[in-house]
């Protein structure tokens, strides 16, 4: 029978456990990474399935980033406060309730609301994983340990569209959730097993005004977010969802600067290498997720592929992340920090920027490459920032640290799927306005408007009005959704080439003592920089 474990954290450190502490841990990063894969690979079948719009098809990809990021912060400082281990534990009861409300899902809007539920158990589990791992590993170590961490979590991500891909050809989309409930309960007892819980020692009462704030301003903020591309900019309901965001965020921020027990200590960020690591990570992802957003639906309705042909495609995703990690840890050794990232953010630049020239005739075996390519890169880029977030992250506060890791990633990516995918979808329409234009007599204007807003829709009423017309329509919005999303892609490009100057300006190449805990757990540094 599973039980807790009898070893206390204190003589874990000690014991060769802690590297399977370590595989327990990572299960949770597996679990996350896969699922957004999973789901990425399965967009196209659900747009179908469910007859979803694109802000419906927005809202499925989505909604779980809303519950996620307005739930980081007080979930990592309520295991801070209450243990680690044990929120996690909870935290993936909670996924796996969400997984089963997914499967049984009748329609678009349930199957949102099961992500959101989905969304609030990744909020405990994640940063309670990685601060487990920052309370367990120390030093060099701890470095290694994050590097481990991570790379697990992206062969999680490289083997989720391949997975996932199989089941819906196999099963049904229904059968992608599954996979996530056994991923999540082989993490729940295993941790049982092996990880011991732990928190801050010294009593702090919960910032319960800071948690309300917090939660509030952050649902707010990507919510307005999500809405963009639907509503655009201007929209009512996306600039007053920015401007309370705004009111809400502010009042937040002289909170905590004026609270004994704040819930975010904001001090952090005047360590250049907590606030760099922040900025690398969220720049990043803004450019990636956007990315992801568009490549799912050119490999499936730009070049036809079917679910397992695309996730099949994606698979060098699995090695040339861990392979990228390992490369990095090596470098950051010889370079630093800073020379790590920066070069991985100059790597994902050009990534990015090949993408650009991508049409329906791009040979397989290139997007293969770059898929391999950018994995490779963001491995130079994503341990080293979560490690000097992390490092300088004081360890009672270790839950606060890694969600704001989480955080800085989750509203990027956010931002990023609004921002690339608002400008994807405006070149789209603008691009088959003429097209659709010229083939008026063959359309309903409901089918005109369906035809511009996605690029899925537009192949499916290709499909249906068949001949000529058909043809022309299908052609046209395979053409059209390439390149809009090739230019889209390229400004994602510009956004890590100004990440890479930023990082080399400001981070510091090697971990820094701040006097506190934080400097005495990172003493070497990641990779033995000392």
């Amino acid at each position: 029978m599973f039980k807790l474990t009898a070893l206390k954290i204190e003589e874990l450190r000690g014991s060769r456990l802690r590297w399977w502490a370590l595989g327990a841990l990572s299960l949770s990063a597996v679990i996350t990474g896969m699922d957004n894969t999973l789901l990425a690979i399965s967009l196209p079948t659900l747009q179908r399935e469910f007859d979803a719009s694109a802000s419906m098809l927005q809202w499925i990809a989505t909604a779980h980033i809303l519950a996620f990021a307005g739930l980081l912060l007080t979930m990592g400082n309520l295991g801070d406060r209450f243990g680690r281990a044990r929120l996690m534990r909870l935290g993936l009861v909670v996924f796996i309730v969400g997984s089963l409300g997914a499967i049984f899902s009748g329609n678009a809007l349930q199957l949102i609301l099961a992500r959101a539920v989905m969304g609030a158990g990744g909020a405990m589990l994640l940063p309670c994983s990685l601060s487990n791992v920052n309370e367990i590993f120390a030093g060099p170590e701890r470095a290694k340990a994050i590097a481990i961490w991570v790379a697990i979590g992206g062969v999680g991500v490289g083997v989720g569209p391949l997975t996932g891909g199989a089941l819906i050809v196999a099963f049904s989309w229904k059968a992608v959730f599954i996979v996530t409930i056994l991923v999540a309960l082989a993490a729940l007892l295993s941790s049982l097993r092996l990880v011991p819980d732990s928190k801050d020692p010294a009593y702090r009462p919960l910032d319960l005004p800071g948690a309300a704030l917090s939660t509030a301003a952050t649902t707010i903020l990507v919510f307005a977010i999500i809405r963009v591309p639907a509503h655009g900019w201007s929209d009512p309901t996306v600039f007053g969802g920015f401007a309370a965001a705004a009111v809400l965020g502010a009042a937040f921020v002289a909170y905590q600067l004026r609270t004994p027990y704040p819930l975010l200590n904001l001090r952090f960020f005047l360590r250049p290498l907590f606030t760099a690591g922040v900025a690398a990570l969220g720049l990043s992802f803004f450019a990636l997720f956007g990315m992801m957003f568009g490549m799912t639906q050119y490999l499936q309705f730009v070049r036809e592929l079917s679910p397992l042909e695309a996730g099949a495609l994606m698979l060098p995703i699995a090695v040339g992340f861990p392979t990228g990690v390992r490369v990095g840890q090596r470098l950051v050794g010889r370079v630093g920090i800073k020379g790590s990232v920066t070069l991985g953010l100059l790597m994902l630049t050009g990534g990015f920027t090949a993408i650009g020239f991508y049409s329906l005739g791009t040979p397989l075996a290139v997007i293969a490459f770059v898929i391999f390519y950018n994995e490779f890169s963001l491995g130079l880029v994503m341990p080293p920032s979560i490690d000097a977030i992390v490092g300088a992250s004081p360890r009672s506060d270790a839950g606060v640290g890694s969600a704001v890791n989480d955080i800085a990633r989750q509203i990027a990516g956010a931002l990023g799927v609004a921002v690339i995918g608002s400008v994807m979808t405006s070149l789209y329409a603008g691009k088959m306005a003429e097209t659709v234009e010229d083939l008026s007599g063959a359309l309903s204007p409901d089918q005109i408007d369906v035809a511009s807003d996605a690029v899925g829709l537009a192949t499916t009423i290709a499909a249906d009005i068949g001949g000529p017309a058909g043809a022309t329509l299908d052609l046209a919005a395979r053409t059209n959704f390439a390149d809009a999303m090739g230019i889209a892609i390229m400004a994602g490009g510009g956004v890590t080439f100004v990440a890479a100057l930023f990082i080399a300006r400001f981070m510091p190449s090697r971990h820094q003592d701040y006097g506190d805990d934080a400097g005495a757990q990172t003493g070497a540094g990641a990779g033995g920089a000392g």
